[in-house]
């Protein structure tokens, strides 16, 4: 074991942490430096490279902020802010946690009433299946702002819509997962529980859904990341006050990148927390019946 050192995980994640850190610092250089030299030269005023690279990652507006710059931001708006701050993040974290959970509980259910239906019924396989799969060629950005706004008709504003478009990002890949898991049960077992004439619903809960749980799981990992995008996306046209999309669109109006760069990180750290939580989940349930 102590011969492969090299082929452990945390070494090859450390590894690329660096590489991207080096390449994210390269490039905050070259756009703010080029920034920076563009003013410098409209001033009429003089520069040198030693005074580029000092300032490159300084800049109060820069066009890329260098990775300490948005740590800081974080560790500032995380530890140094009140929860009940709209400064802080883990505010708007809350917020959008809120609406993501609701969505991918409810895309999930979507998910697998749709594959059981499907695998049970095959007029349900030729009338649904087709439209399942075109509901994800319609771009997301185009349904959001329709949602937000037919729905705001009829008062309902807040979280539902949120995590209506939650669910339908989510919903999708739970139903291929799932429709996919419920016919990978051993052909050999479905023969012999029909020689013993068990039911279908038998047949369901006794061999169906256990060759499905991989399925589901894996599905659910992708299902619970596409929730929060949708989530983040379903706060654009809000024009909500709280969450991480309304922090990366007042960002984005006043020209904060800092304060984008350091949103789009809590997002990314937001959900490698919940597709672990599920990975979680998931080698615990495996765990009990006897998988890896």
């Amino acid at each position: 074991m102590s011969g492969q050192w090299y082929k452990q995980q945390w070494l090859a994640v450390a590894t690329m942490f660096i590489l991207l850190t080096i390449i994210w610092y390269l490039a905050a250089l070259i756009l703010n430096g080029n920034q920076l030299i563009k003013n410098l030269e409209r001033r009429q005023q003089s520069w040198s490279y030693s005074q580029i690279i000092s300032e490159a990652y300084a800049v109060k507006r820069p066009a890329l902020p260098a990775p300490h710059q948005v740590v800081a931001e974080i560790y500032k708006s995380v530890f140094q802010t009140k929860v009940t701050s709209k400064r802080s993040l883990l505010y708007h974290a809350q917020i959008t946690l809120n609406s993501t959970l609701l969505g991918f509980v409810l895309g999930s259910l979507l998910g697998i009433a749709i594959a059981i239906g499907i695998v049970h019924n095959r007029t349900l396989e030729a009338s649904l299946m087709p439209w399942v799969i075109a509901s994800q060629t319609i771009p997301i950005l185009a349904i959001a702002p329709i949602v937000v706004v037919v729905l705001g008709a009829i008062n309902l504003t807040g979280l539902i819509p949120k995590a209506l478009i939650s669910m339908y990002l989510s919903f999708f890949p739970v139903t291929i997962g799932m429709v996919k898991g419920l016919r990978a049960a051993d052909k050999m077992h479905m023969e012999l529980m029909l020689t013993y004439n068990a039911s279908a619903r038998q047949i369901f809960w006794k061999l169906r859904w256990f060759a499905a749980q991989p399925y589901l799981f894996a599905s659910l990992k992708v299902a619970i990341a596409s929730s929060l995008v949708g989530a983040i996306v379903g706060e654009l046209p809000t024009g909500a006050q709280g969450g991480l999309g309304s922090r990366l669109l007042s960002g984005s109006y006043y020209g904060q990148t800092v304060q984008i760069w350091s949103a789009l990180l809590m997002s990314a750290l937001l959900g490698s927390l919940l597709v672990w939580l599920v990975g979680f989940t998931e080698k615990r349930m495996l765990a009990r019946r006897g998988g890896q």
